[in-house]
C-alpha cells in the first residue's frame, strides 16, 4: 500500500490521508455500536446514509479499484471470492468466504487453488452469478485501458505477465480454468499460501461478459452485492446507491445492508465536513466520512464534548511510518551510522509532530503491532522516549566520526503527516543532541515520490511510509526488503536494496505455508531479524479518529482497514 495519501488509492495504496496499528476499535470512550443518542436500540433496516469525503469515489469498476478502498463502499456493490470479517478490531482482521464456499482448497505446494460458488448467486437483474463471470471479471483488470487494480494477479497467474485482457485476446487465461458454472481454479507460478487474501481484491467481482462496456463500465457496473448504482457523477463525486432486490442476505453473512439508500458526495473541504458531522443537522445526522481525519485541534473541541466524543471512532491500520536509509550513499553506509541515528530519534518529539498520541503512536518494530501480521516485539536500538544521544555519539565515534556529521534529510512538502516538514523537523532537533547535523530537504509530492523510488535518484536518509494490502506480514515486508522485488528501470520501494539470499529464501518458505497463524509467526521473526541492520527506523503507526452522525448506529471499524465499515451502519 504504500504512503497514509495513497491510502485512499490503495487502501487504496497508499493512503486515505485519513490514518490508521493495534488494539479494538471504538466509536467514544464508552459505546463501539452506536452513536451518542439512542445507543441501546438495535440497528433497524431504512433510511437513507450520507457519506461525506473529501475524495472521489473515482474509477467505481472492479477492475480499476485498488482493493475494496475509498471507505468499503465499493463492497457494498462488488462481492468478490473471499472478504473481510466485518467486525471490530482485530477480529475483523480475519478472512472470510464470499461468493465463494470457503477459502479455497490448495495443492499440497500451494501453486493450484480451487474454489466452489455457493448456491444463489445472482446480479441485480436476476441473472446467475457463474465461475466464468468471475474468471472474466479478472482477465478484463488485465486490459490496459482498465489499469489501475492491484498487480499481484499479473505477478501469481501463470502467464499473467504477457497476457494484454479480453479486448486483445479473446482465448483468454489458460491459468484460469472453469470446469463447470460453479467451479473456478487457478495455477500459480510460485507457491502463494496467502491467496485466500488476494481473493478479496475487487478484480475477482464478477462480470457478465454481455453487459462489459469497457471503459463506460464504471457508470453503471452490475452489482453482485447489496446495493447497486443509480447515480454516478463527476466519476464519483456524487454516487447514488440503492438496494439490489436480487441479493440475498442469506449467501452474504457479512454485509448487514442497513440502510434503503446511500448518498455518496465527495470533493468537500475536510473542515467542512467535520463541521457538518459535528452539527448533524438534517441530512447530516445521518452521515459518515471513510476519508476524512480529526486533528489535533479538533480532537480538542471533541475532548471538551461529551457527546461528541461519543461520537468518535477510532481506527487502526496495518501502516508504519519510518526513516528509510539507501546504504549505496555515504556515510549510510556503515551500519553503525545508521544505529547511531536510530539511538538518537526522539519518538515522544515525533508523536507530537504527527498530531498527538491520540493520532499517532511510537514504532520500534517494522511490521505493524497487530497480531495478524505477526506483530513480534523488539526494540534493538533502544531510544527511550526522548532518544539516547551519549549511545549515539559513542557509535559516531567508532564509525570515525567523533565530531560528529552532517547529513540531509529528505522529506515532502505536502500536508501528509506521516512524510511532513514538522516530522523532519522534528527528527532534525533530537539528532542535534547526538552531534548530527541534518540539513532537510523537502520536494512537492509529486518529485518526492519520483526521487525516492527511483534508484538511481534515490537519497541516502529520507521519510518514508508503508501500508499493507492486506493484514499479513507478506504484503507489508517483501516488498521493502525482498532482492528479487527490487526494480531498477521503475518504482522502486526496497530503498536499502537488501538482497539476501538467506531472507529471500524465508520469504519463499513462508509463502509456501497455508496455515495462516504460522505464517504470521515466521514473518515476525524475519522482521526482528532484518531490524538489527537498521536499514529502516520506524517512528509511529497513525491512527484514524473520524467523527459521525449523531443518528448513526452500529459502527464497525476493523483492523483490516481502519476505516468505518458502511456495509455494518444502521441510521436511525
Amino acid at each position: 500500500m504504500r504512503q497514509p495519501s495513497v491510502i485512499s488509492r490503495r487502501l487504496t495504496t497508499a493512503l486515505a490521508v485519513s490514518a490508521l496499528a493495534v488494539g479494538a476499535a471504538a466509536c467514544g470512550p464508552e459505546d463501539s455500536k452506536g452513536g451518542a443518542s439512542g445507543a441501546a436500540a438495535a440497528p433497524k433496516k431504512g433510511g437513507t446514509l450520507s457519506v461525506l469525503n473529501s475524495e472521489p469515489q473515482s474509477d467505481f469498476d472492479p477492475a480499476r479499484l485498488y482493493t475494496s478502498g475509498g471507505g468499503n463502499v465499493p463492497s457494498l456493490v462488488f462481492r468478490t471470492l473471499t472478504t473481510r470479517n466485518r467486525e471490530d478490531g482485530a477480529a475483523g482482521a480475519k478472512v472470510e468466504p464470499d461468493l465463494a464456499t470457503d477459502l479455497g482448497t490448495p495443492s499440497k505446494n500451494a501453486t493450484v487453488w480451487t474454489y466452489h460458488l455457493k448456491d444463489g448467486l445472482k446480479y441485480e437483474d436476476g441473472s446467475k452469478i457463474t465461475s466464468a463471470d468471475v474468471k472474466y471479471g479478472i482477465e478484463r483488470s488485465f486490459a490496459a485501458e482498465l489499469s489501475g487494480g492491484a498487480p499481484y494477479l499479473r505477478d501469481w497467474l501463470v502467464g499473467g505477465a504477457d497476457y494484454q485482457g479480453p479486448y486483445k485476446d479473446k482465448k483468454g487465461l489458460d491459468s484460469i480454468e472453469t470446469p463447470d458454472a460453479k467451479t473456478i481454479v487457478f495455477h500459480l507460478n510460485k507457491p502463494e499460501g496467502e491467496f485466500p487474501y488476494l481473493a478479496t481484491q475487487t478484480q475477482t467481482t464478477p462480470v457478465p461478459k454481455a453487459k462489459d462496456t469497457g471503459t463506460k463500465y464504471e457508470e453503471h457496473p452490475v452489482s453482485s452485492g447489496p446495493y447497486k448504482v443509480v447515480r454516478n457523477e463527476g466519476d464519483g463525486e456524487r454516487l447514488v446507491l440503492q438496494r439490489n432486490p436480487h441479493w440475498s442476505a442469506a449467501t452474504d453473512k457479512e454485509r448487514k445492508a442497513y440502510p434503503d439508500k446511500i448518498d455518496v458526495r465527495s470533493g468537500l473541504d475536510s473542515a467542512v465536513i467535520n463541521q457538518r458531522l459535528s452539527a448533524s443537522r438534517g441530512a447530516d445526522a445521518a452521515a459518515v466520512t471513510t476519508d476524512t481525519n480529526l486533528g489535533p485541534a479538533e480532537l480538542a473541541k471533541v475532548a471538551g464534548d461529551k457527546d461528541l466524543a461519543a461520537r468518535v471512532g477510532t481506527g487502526h491500520f496495518g501502516y508504519t511510518n519510518y526513516i528509510a536509509f539507501n546504504p549505496k550513499v555515504e556515510p549510510f553506509d556503515d551500519p553503525k551510522v545508521r544505529k547511531a541515528i536510530a539511538y538518537a530519534v526522539d519518538r515522544s518529539s515525533v508523536v507530537n509532530a504527527a498530531g498527538g498520541s491520540s493520532l499517532a503512536e511510537p514504532a520500534t518494530t517494522f511490521l505493524p503491532d497487530q497480531k495478524s501480521f505477526g506483530y513480534t516485539p523488539y526494540d534493538h536500538f533502544s531510544a527511550g522516549k526522548s532518544g539516547n544521544a551519549a549511545k549515539a555519539k559513542q557509535l559516531l565515534k567508532e564509525a570515525g566520526h567523533p565530531k560528529g556529521l552532517t547529513v540531509t534529510l529528505t522529506h515532502s512538502n505536502a500536508k501528509d503527516f506521516a512524510t511532513s516538514p514538522e516530522i523532519a523537523t522534528a527528527l532534525q532537533e533530537a539528532l542535534k543532541k547526538a552531534g548530527i547535523t541534518v540539513k532537510l530537504k523537502g520536494l512537492e509530492d509529486n518529485d518526492y515520490n519520483d526521487t525516492i523510488h527511483n534508484v538511481k535518484s534515490e537519497p541516502g536518509f529520507f521519510l518514508g511510509g508503508w501500508g499493507a494490502d492486506w493484514p499479513s506480514g507478506g504484503p507489508f515486508f517483501a516488498p521493502i526488503f525482498d532482492g528479487r522485488q527490487i526494480v531498477k528501470g521503475g518504482a522502486n520501494f526496497n530503498a536499502s536494496q537488501l538482497n539476501d539470499p538467506s531472507v529471500n529464501k524465508e520469504i519463499d518458505e513462508i509463502n509456501k505455508l497455508t496455515d495462516l497463524k504460522a505464517a504470521a509467526k515466521r514473518w515476525g521473526a524475519l522482521d526482528k531479524k532484518v531490524g538489527e541492520q537498521a536499514l529502516t527506523v520506524p517512528l509511529f503507526h497513525p491512527v484514524y479518529k473520524r467523527l459521525v452522525g449523531d443518528e448513526i448506529k452500529n459502527v464497525v471499524i476493523s483492523d483490516w482497514t481502519g476505516l468505518l465499515d458502511i456495509s455494518q451502519v444502521a441510521v436511525k
